[in-house]
């Protein structure tokens, strides 16, 4: 690998190209592993945000999962129909949109229990890999978060 000071422009130097090469090839990683749950990695995050605090009104769940509601919207409509969520207005509010998971979806979770631990696995990262890779991707979105706030 050259340095980026030797050529700032080299596609090895480019941080933007190490992330789209690792972000395609860990989804596609956890594709195999989540067929058996009839899911896709949306989805998978999906589920994984509301197991965590469903019901959750829609624009919540976009917040979490930093998408917008129009984008999860066909997402959801896949799970209610896979019969995993369901989604209905709020007798409070109208225009608010709660989805709340169904039995099978709760249940699903039980299956998705050994996912984390067969990515591990096949990312080839033990624990102390995984904190450490956390943490720098986590640093990473907090300084995203901030510079985007001073603008």
């Amino acid at each position: 690998m050259t340095s980026p000071r030797e050529d700032p422009l080299a596609l090895e130097n480019q941080v933007c190209f190490a992330l789209s090469v690792a972000s395609r090839s860990v989804i596609g990683a956890y594709r195999e592993v989540l067929d058996p749950l009839h899911l896709t990695h949306p989805q998978y995050l999906v589920m994984l945000a509301l197991w965590q605090s469903a019901p959750m009104a829609l624009k919540d769940l976009a917040a979490v999962l930093r998408q917008e509601p129009a984008t999860l919207s066909p997402l959801l409509k896949r799970l209610e129909n896979q019969g995993y969520l369901t989604r209905e207005r709020s007798t409070a509010d109208e225009r608010t949109l709660i989805v709340e998971l169904t039995e099978e979806g709760r249940q699903l979770r039980e299956r998705a229990l050994e996912v984390p631990e067969i990515m591990l696995d096949r990312l080839g990262l033990d624990e102390e890999g995984f904190v450490e890779l956390h943490r720098t991707l986590t640093s990473l979105l907090a300084g995203l978060d901030h510079a985007q706030q001073l603008r």
